[in-house]
């Protein structure tokens, strides 16, 4: 499950369009960035993605990638132009593809290798949808089966695509738009697959075009219930919404690291609390976490993105990066097993020793976070338009300053004792979780 927004400039604080996402996957998914340069391409040649090979494009853009460290796709990522996608899975009445081919991963980077707006990201994905369809699991556990709907921004212009099967719609948007795991569109749309009405009254889930939703029509309205969806969708809108006019990065981490209105020092892993919550954490009927979380700030010359390449946004630090600077060394690609020399897993010996007494814990800290990630935010828009050496000496500062904070959280809190009772279902869960990454005791 996941949780993507966007703001555009008509209604930021500064006019520059905002993007944000939080990327739900299996507890031990290890999240992990990418950076790949612009590149020229043979005639004929082609690229393998995460099950399926595709022709390849003569030109690819330079991306930054936020990635689970298996697909070859990405959750979310950016391009040199700013172009900035998020995709979340949704559940149709339409037949899953079981078979290897393109899933929403694939489709989401292979668009911000090809497009330079995000109109033109939206005819990528459609023309890929045409010829491939999507499928294929999207779980690194087991099989998981669905389709996709992507919010996809540049600087100028912001369009929601979703897709049902070979069928699609997508609408440009203004203002504030979010999706969680639904389909949102209904009657209107400015672009869609030829046969989106006619299928669904062939299929009987509409009488005629006079009361055709796509929304409607094609929801597998079980699955789509079970995800939250609408809970979410509603929660994110909300608080950008109350911020309309005033919309900041800051505003976007924080809808982020929202936990359905209750507040971090009073969350728990109580699952009544856990209904709703846009900063996802593993529970007994909530089976993803939020893995690695996104924020963008798509300003038309220099967009500036914010990442914490580590899991639960709420014990995590958002850090700069931008397309044209090397990234930072965070270790070897990380994996499904704990290992200290990954940023990923050194991060979740932090999370998931704060899950353990949440509410004492993450009190201890959230004040250090939220001064330290200022810094980080300030500057980083402040040098937007320095040299690129200037930016990623800064940004190196940002992922090395933060990585010593963290060390001295978790120091700190693993000294004091636990003061929670024990939510048997739930320790018991993360102590499965736990096991099967090898977490150190």
């Amino acid at each position: 499950m996941c949780d993507t927004l966007v703001a555009t400039g008509a209604i930021t604080a500064d006019g520059v369009t905002l993007f944000g996402k939080n990327s739900d996957r299996e507890p031990n998914e290890a999240h992990h960035l990418v950076r790949f340069p612009a590149a020229e391409h043979a005639p004929g040649s082609t690229v393998a993605c995460t099950y399926i090979e595709t022709p390849q494009a003569p030109h690819t853009y330079a991306v930054l990638l936020a990635k689970p460290f298996w697909i070859w796709g990405a959750e979310m990522g950016t391009n040199e132009h700013g172009v900035t996608i998020g995709n979340e899975a949704v559940f149709t009445k339409v037949p899953y593809g079981k078979e290897p081919g393109l899933i929403g991963m694939d489709f989401l980077r292979l668009a911000l290798e090809r497009a330079a707006t995000a109109r033109e990201a939206v005819d990528v994905i459609t023309a890929l949808l045409a010829v491939h369809g999507q499928s294929g699991s999207c779980s690194v556990q087991g099989e998981l089966f669905y389709h996709n709907s992507f919010l996809i921004a540049d600087p100028h212009n912001a369009w929601v695509l979703e897709t049902a099967g070979p069928h699609w719609a997508a609408k440009r948007v203004e203002g504030v738009y979010t999706i969680s795991n639904g389909l949102t569109i209904t009657d209107a749309w400015d672009l869609a697959s030829p046969d989106l009405v006619s299928h669904a009254i062939e299929e009987g889930w509409c009488e005629g075009p006079d009361d055709f939703s796509f929304a409607h029509c094609y929801t597998d309205p079980d699955n789509t219930t079970l995800s939250d969806c609408h809970l979410r969708r509603a929660r994110t809108t909300g608080l950008l919404t109350a911020q309309k006019g005033a919309i900041t990065v800051g505003t976007m981490m924080m809808v982020l690291r929202d936990h359905g209105g209750v507040e971090e020092g009073a969350w728990s892993l109580d699952p009544a609390l856990a209904v709703g919550q846009v900063c996802m954490h593993a529970v007994s009927d909530h089976l993803s976490q939020t893995t690695g979380s996104m924020v963008s700030h798509l300003r038309s010359d220099y967009p500036t993105h914010f990442v914490t390449a580590t899991a639960a946004p709420c014990t995590s630090l958002f850090k700069p990066l931008w397309v044209d600077i090397d990234l930072p060394n965070m270790g070897p690609v990380p994996d499904g097993v704990y290992d200290a020399a990954t940023l990923y897993w050194r991060h979740e010996a932090l999370h998931r020793a704060t899950l353990r007494d949440y509410a004492a814990r993450i009190r201890t800290y959230t004040p250090k976070r939220d001064t330290l990630e200022s810094g980080f935010r300030t500057h980083a828009l402040c040098i937007a338009d320095r040299c690129s050496t200037e930016r990623a000496t800064f940004a190196a500062r940002c992922f090395a300053d933060a990585a010593a904070a963290e060390a001295r959280w978790l120091e700190h809190i693993l000294a004091a004792p636990i003061r929670r009772r024990a939510h048997d279902p739930y320790d018991l869960a993360w102590d499965r979780h736990n096991r099967e990454a090898r977490m150190p005791a």
